[in-house]
């Protein structure tokens, strides 16, 4: 356009001829009449330039696409796939990657295999509708690396996020997001979107209508909200919360985040989602903090009581001592064939008997896993001594770093001074003594007396209760300070009177 405006001005009121013209800029007296012609170039014509690389492979590339039409879209083949198979089926073609994923994608495109959509921008009232979705990640928990899944609740009047990790997407930790999540917007929403979670949703049913779970229905009650459930396959119908995914992943979750345990991970992921509440998102013109503040007076008020989160379940105590809660085994302190209830949490499992707690142990998401606790059996133990040394809950302490080395040695001397199974057995009645007294306590105990070389249970039974019997010294008192306590010694006068007078015979009155 520049072009033909100068070409314009110098033919005008420069030097006048076209020859001329051609001549000084340097261009094809053809472009000079055109310019003369019309202020506007024409549009050029688009000139298919020949692939004689791809040539011989579009033919293969085509069948593949082709038949794709008629498998499940997610076994189609990806240009890269397409790629690879070229090399190996047909070697004697050499194309580059690029041009091949060029052609993939035009081709695509013709044949309907990728769909282009146009989407309605949607406006929120404050409080109106809030997302849901689980998203994966990774951290480094404990030094090591591990895959933890992210519940996230947003706000799409205010953009306004909540993020919690849990170590696998259970029906519990979805219902405990949720009631974490209240809190830190405020309330509830008057509606929130899902997808068809199992958590959520027993089956689909046609349209718009699900076969909801009884947890999920009760919960969603409890609170009073309403609930909607996406298409098919149609992540698009709840997309601000799959962006909110995506970006708080690539700015907060990179690098892997580091941390001591899931406690700490999710105070890290507080923090950040706090951060957050600073950035002001698209064309608005508040910060998402504001607009979360402003958004607080329209949501559902939070319920005075929280739902009772846990699932339950009712085993009955097996000959192992233990319980069958979903697909793993925990142990319990009780008699076999005793009929007790589990309650089920996001990441622990207890275990309950007319009306107390009995244990209460870390989630396993395994299947048909032991997770047992050497406490539950060391009354069991003790008549049968010989089973402790190769003991499943033996080797899961140690493990868990439950039992110290000072243990085993205290052990080895025991076994040493009273016999293998005498000394197993005082080794027992010593665990026993760390249930009233605790862990830490008993350990403390158990290194003092191998300092001290004792051999018995009875020198960890006094060690353990030695500071409770101790007395404390009283106070030194100044002797000047008793002469306020001094008083006169009493006298018999009044006694030897009365006597003299019963002996001549008077009544006293």
């Amino acid at each position: 356009m520049e072009l033909f405006e100068t070409i314009r001005r110098e033919y005008q009121f420069g030097v006048g001829t076209i020859k001329g013209v051609a001549r000084k800029l340097g261009i094809h007296r053809r472009m000079v009449r055109e310019a003369l012609a019309d202020a506007v170039p024409k549009e050029r014509k688009m000139i298919e330039r020949s692939r004689p690389k791809l040539e011989p492979a579009i033919a293969f590339i085509d069948r593949i696409l082709e038949d794709d039409l008629s498998v499940h879209r997610k076994q189609r083949h990806t240009a890269h796939r397409i790629y690879d198979r070229l090399r190996a089926e047909k070697p004697e073609i050499e194309v580059a990657e690029a041009t091949v994923r060029a052609y993939v994608r035009e081709k695509k495109l013709k044949i309907g295999l990728i769909h282009r959509e146009t989407f309605v921008p949607q406006s929120y009232r404050w409080g109106q509708e809030g997302q849901v979705d689980w998203y994966e990640m990774f951290a480094e928990l404990g030094g090591e690396t591990q895959k933890v899944q992210m519940f996230c609740l947003r706000s799409m009047a205010s953009a306004g996020a909540f993020h919690r990790a849990y170590p696998h997407a259970s029906q519990q930790a979805f219902l405990e997001g949720h009631e974490r999540a209240f809190h830190y917007f405020g309330g509830a929403f008057h509606l929130l979107r899902y997808d068809n979670l199992k958590s959520a949703v027993q089956r689909i049913l046609r349209g718009s209508q699900r076969e909801e779970t009884a947890r999920f229905i009760a919960f969603r009650s409890h609170w009073g909200y309403a609930a909607e459930f996406c298409n098919r396959a149609r992540g698009n119908e709840k997309g601000g919360v799959e962006g909110e995914g995506g970006f708080f992943r690539r700015n907060h979750l990179v690098p892997v985040p580091v941390a001591r345990d899931y406690a700490h991970l999710n105070e890290l992921l507080l923090e950040a989602s706090k951060q957050d509440e600073e950035r002001v998102v698209g064309d608005r013109s508040v910060s998402v903090g504001a607009a979360m503040a402003a958004e607080r007076e329209h949501l559902l008020p939070l319920a005075k009581e929280g739902f009772d989160l846990a699932a339950v379940r009712f085993p009955v105590v097996n000959s192992s001592g233990c319980v069958k809660v979903l697909t793993n085994f925990y142990s319990v302190p009780v008699a076999v064939g005793t009929d007790v209830q589990a309650k089920i949490h996001a990441a622990y499992v207890e275990i309950w008997y007319q009306g107390k707690c009995l244990a209460r142990h870390e989630r396993c998401f395994g299947r048909q896993q032991k997770v047992l606790d050497l406490d539950h059996y060391l009354e069991v133990l003790e008549k049968k001594p010989g089973a402790l040394a190769g003991s499943t809950a033996l080797e899961q302490w140690r493990a868990q770093g439950r039992w110290p080395a000072s243990y085993d040695r205290y052990w080895e001397v025991l076994k040493q001074r009273q016999g293998k199974q005498a000394g197993t057995r005082a080794m027992i009645e010593i665990l026993l003594l760390g249930q009233q007294h605790g862990p830490m306590r008993l350990r403390q105990v158990i290194e003092e007396a191998l300092k001290l070389g004792c051999s018995d249970a009875a020198a960890i039974r006094y060690l353990l209760t030695a500071e409770q019997l101790e007395k404390e010294k009283p106070e030194a008192v100044e002797l000047g300070s008793l002469i306020s306590y001094e008083r006169p010694q009493p006298t018999m006068e009044a006694y030897d009177q009365l006597l003299s007078q019963a002996a001549v015979g008077e009544v006293i009155q």
